[in-house]
């Protein structure tokens, strides 16, 4: 059976090293995987969706509509944008972070503010102050390892696992930071 994971958020927030440590863990794990990144404007703050398919065999990364088994969201809007994505049942895991996309911040468009809410009716929600939690591991950028934890604690692969991953996928100056996210979030 394969598993399907979304990850989105906006360009800067780490959702590539995300990926890479999703993908890394369940290669070590023995699974096939498939990785697809799609960037809009990620070096101006636009949207990033990355598509991560692991299980036996995989042929394709791409997730339709309905199909993923979990959307992991580095922030509020662009959770909100991919929920169609989400299989009935599945599972979304959101920074509650809210970052103004373009059209908020010329005042073209407001910030819209029920989406708490609808994530709550639509969908397995866990919200995550993933801010806060990279901030306490000491380094804010750390958000993205800081929601990979969250998400870890719900897999069946062993904490020990994702922390070799990590330490083989982090550049070695920021690896005390990012081991320390990690466990923040996995113990969230």
């Amino acid at each position: 059976m394969n598993k399907k994971v979304m990850i989105v958020g906006v360009g800067g927030q780490g959702t590539l090293l995300a990926s890479r440590i999703l993908g890394n863990t369940v290669i070590n794990e023995g699974f096939d995987v498939k990785v697809s990144e799609v960037h809009g404007m990620s070096q101006r703050g636009g949207s990033v969706v990355t598509y991560v398919k692991y299980g036996d065999k995989v042929f394709s990364p791409i997730i339709g509509k309905g199909e993923a088994d979990i959307i992991l969201a580095f922030e509020m809007l662009e959770a909100y944008r991919a929920l169609p994505y989400l299989k009935k049942g599945g599972k979304i895991i959101v920074n509650t972070q809210e970052i103004d996309p373009m059209p908020v911040i010329t005042g073209a468009m407001e910030y819209p503010n029920d989406i708490e809410k609808t994530l709550f009716e639509k969908a397995d929600v866990t919200f995550v102050n993933a801010l806060e939690l990279a901030q306490n591991a000491g380094n804010f950028k750390a958000v993205n390892v800081v929601l990979i934890g969250v998400m870890a604690k719900s897999t069946d692969i062993p904490y020990e696992k994702w922390l070799e991953t990590i330490k083989n996928t982090v550049p070695p100056k920021f690896l005390e930071v990012n081991l320390k996210a990690f466990e923040l979030g996995y113990n969230f």
